[in-house]
């Protein structure tokens, strides 16, 4: 004997049982399998409980493209210098064989102790030197890959190499929303010499609603357009105007639920609004004193453009804003030859306004619940890259082993984590992946990096990808908590 879902499944070539899954569908009954989300899910920018008690808040990343060179930086080593000259006896691999050499390349700079916690630093970073005691320096980052945008995308998505994921802004405010409703919640500071390498997939929102992008500030004032209405608009009719457009919108979105993007594009609309006022103040660096303009090296030519860029994140940050990039164009610590005058001369850019940033947060009392990022994708070699001129002299890639530090936010102040060999091409002691500093970052935000998904074409996804990514314990002011079950 056939129940009525049999026969309406064998007869008719099974159309009968098409029309009962619409009609149980219709009515709300139809079941639904446990792994897919029973309806399209809605996005906001609102605040977001986290899933433990949070020790930071908000983030500002100095990415620094190209991979700076921690041997003549951040990662002093004496043998390499006294080898200098010699063949290096390991394996190599080399982005660039037509000019590939195993001579080793020694340092052209002094390195010295700096503050209390006694971290030796180059004599090109006197003004990082003279924060050492608030940053954690990491000297054993690992991402397996000499390649620029294979380890870019490491560590902004999460995947080497891969296109189209979310950036580690992206997930921040996907998971926490918002501090503030009057500017974006992820904003970018470009740099007035053009976009870094791989461009715009350094602050995508990959599969996520384009509500999570970085907003990109121009590179020049105005950094942004048409922040004032035309005069005859302004007051009381632009108030009118915004009102009938909002309730226009709210509509438009009534009858198509769930549309991510369409949701996005009215908040943003919404968003312009409330920045004609907050965005404008937020940019007004005249408002700071003369001895904190100086603090981030306005008063030079070498340090001005850069320096105002990294006071209006801290003044963005002040105002609510989750996560700050700053970039520079291309990839300036991509020092392939002379890196005796091109590693100086964007250490002179850079190193006064990172290190006036760091303390003038903490003056303020903002360095506690906000993180500093320093850090490129890559580091670079221990041998020289012969152009068959010593005065040319580069270094090629390094993805082995390389340095990154950070300031604030719930890591330890004062230290040096980790090491490279001896002559600085591998990290041998506590290796650090990307996926273990986004594991480890998302922990200080509040959020359990496998606990943070986002659904997406059938599949569940994690910013670190691997669940295996560990939480960086000994580069934590307070050790991680006991984990919870999801």
């Amino acid at each position: 004997m056939f129940t009525r879902r049999q026969f309406l499944n064998e007869n008719a070539m099974g159309i009968g049982a098409v029309a009962l899954a619409y009609l149980l569908k219709q009515d709300g009954l139809l079941a639904t399998p446990k792994n897919v989300p029973k309806a399209r899910p809605s996005f906001d920018l609102k605040p977001k409980q986290p899933h433990h008690e949070p020790q930071a808040t908000a983030m500002i990343s100095l990415f620094q493209h190209g991979g700076p060179s921690h041997m003549d930086l951040t990662d002093p080593k004496p043998e390499l210098s006294k080898a200098a000259g010699k063949d290096y006896k390991g394996d190599i691999a080399y982005s660039f064989v037509n000019n590939a050499s195993k001579k080793l390349l020694g340092s052209f700079w002094k390195f010295k102790k700096h503050g209390e916690c006694g971290t030796e630093l180059s004599e090109l970073l006197p003004n990082i030197g003279g924060i050492a005691d608030d940053i954690c320096l990491i000297r054993s980052m690992h991402t397996g890959a000499n390649g620029h945008e294979v380890s870019i995308r490491y560590f902004h998505g999460g995947i080497p190499g891969v296109l189209g994921r979310p950036t580690i802004g992206s997930w921040l405010t996907y998971g926490l929303g918002a501090e503030t409703q009057e500017l974006p919640a992820y904003m970018v500071l470009s740099d007035p010499g053009g976009h870094p390498v791989d461009g715009v997939n350094n602050w995508s929102n990959g599969f996520m609603p384009s509500l999570f992008q970085g907003t990109v500030l121009r590179p020049k004032a105005p950094r942004i357009l048409n922040l004032d209405a035309p005069p005859h608009l302004r007051g009381t009719l632009q108030r009118q105007n915004l009102d009938l457009l909002q309730a226009l919108n709210r509509k438009h979105l009534e009858q198509h639920r769930g549309e991510s993007d369409l949701e996005a594009r009215i908040a943003s609309y919404e968003l312009a609004a409330r920045m004609q006022t907050a965005a404008r103040e937020a940019l007004d660096i005249s408002q700071e004193t003369k001895s904190t303009q100086n603090m981030y090296g306005l008063h030079e030519d070498a340090t001005r453009e850069y320096g105002t860029r990294c006071l209006i994140a801290r003044r963005l940050v002040e105002r609510g804003v989750r996560f700050v990039q700053l970039f520079l164009a291309g990839q300036p610590w991509d020092n392939h030859t002379n890196i005796k005058g091109a590693l100086a001369g964007i250490c002179r850019r850079t190193d006064r306004p990172c290190a006036g940033l760091v303390k003038d947060l903490k003056q303020r009392g903002m360095l506690e619940k906000t993180v500093v990022h320093w850090g490129g994708e890559i580091g670079r070699l221990p041998v020289t890259q012969d152009h068959g001129d010593p005065k040319k002299a580069g270094r090629d890639h390094n993805g082995q082993g390389f340095s990154i530090w950070l300031a604030g936010g719930g890591f330890k102040p004062g230290m040096a984590y980790g090491n490279t060999d001896e002559v600085g091409h591998r990290a041998v002691e506590n290796v650090v992946t990307p996926n273990d500093y986004q594991a480890t970052l998302l922990h200080l935000f509040g959020l359990d990096h496998q606990r943070l998904v986002y659904h997406h074409s059938g599949q569940e996804h994690i910013v670190t990808n691997r669940r295996s990514a560990k939480i960086v314990s000994g580069v934590l002011s307070k050790p991680p908590l006991p984990a919870t079950p999801a």
